[in-house]
């Protein structure tokens, strides 16, 4: 159901139930469209409309998915998205009115998981989100190998979604970890960015494949690798990245 000012729309088919989403837009019309194509497509629909009350509303709703717009009153998307990273691994998608570089990398190094600038279909926003939440974890089920990875220093645990650095505890995000386990399932594989996205984003993501670069960056700062030395993620130039042994 959406729970905001605006009259929901029933959906023309029974979609999948109990998929939470939050809206944080200060455009009216906009949270209200943005919440109406979600809601027919099964989410339940949360609006806010400025940053202080969303970091509450997230608190209480545990949303599964966040639309956050960069630009709200009161705190900004960036401060927003921080904030949640600290007790929610929620799929975060940000909006952003200017195609500015930094305002991408900003809103990412802060844990968002993708990015869409405006002017945007809904209809590929909702693609992009159902993508998120269909795709097959790389780890799910199918893993036949040791129960831990190990590569020096650094323990992933595939099946329990835990990450170690010398027996303490790496808080990752929902797709950094994905993009972890699909390095680490076949360490020594050099994978290319669009092999990445194809497996961590799913094969019907569109834009810039540099958004692989911010997330690897990301995540070598929390497992304290340097680009220059990398022990763990390497950069295979010219193709893309490759687990190293961690030695």
């Amino acid at each position: 159901m959406l729970h905001d000012t605006a009259a929901a729309q029933p959906g023309p088919t029974p979609p999948p139930r109990g998929v939470r989403a939050l809206v944080v837009e200060d455009d009216l019309p906009m949270a209200t469209l943005i919440g109406s194509y979600l809601e027919r497509e099964g989410y339940e629909v949360d609006l806010c409309h400025d940053g202080v009350a969303a970091v509450q509303r997230a608190r209480e709703l545990d949303p599964d998915v966040v639309v956050l717009d960069i630009g709200l009153p009161g705190q900004d998307g960036v401060e927003v998205c921080r904030q949640l990273r600290t007790f929610s691994d929620a799929y975060v998608v940000m909006l952003t009115a200017r195609a500015d570089e930094l305002d991408t990398l900003i809103g990412l190094s802060v844990g968002a998981d993708d990015y869409m600038t405006k002017p945007f279909s809904p209809r590929e926003l909702v693609a992009r989100l159902r993508a998120m939440q269909r795709r097959p974890r790389p780890t799910d089920g199918s893993d036949d190998g040791p129960p831990f990875r190990r590569f020096g220093t650094l323990t992933i645990d595939p099946n329990g979604r835990d990450v170690w650095l010398d027996d303490d505890s790496v808080s990752l995000t929902r797709t950094e970890f994905d993009l972890l386990a699909v390095l680490s399932a076949r360490p020594g594989m050099a994978f290319s960015r669009r092999q990445l996205i194809d497996q961590v984003w799913g094969e019907s993501w569109v834009g810039d494949e540099h958004l692989v670069d911010v997330h690897v960056g990301h995540l070598r700062r929390k497992l304290g690798d340097d680009a220059g030395a990398a022990r763990f993620i390497r950069t295979v130039r010219g193709i893309g990245y490759r687990m190293g042994t961690g030695e």
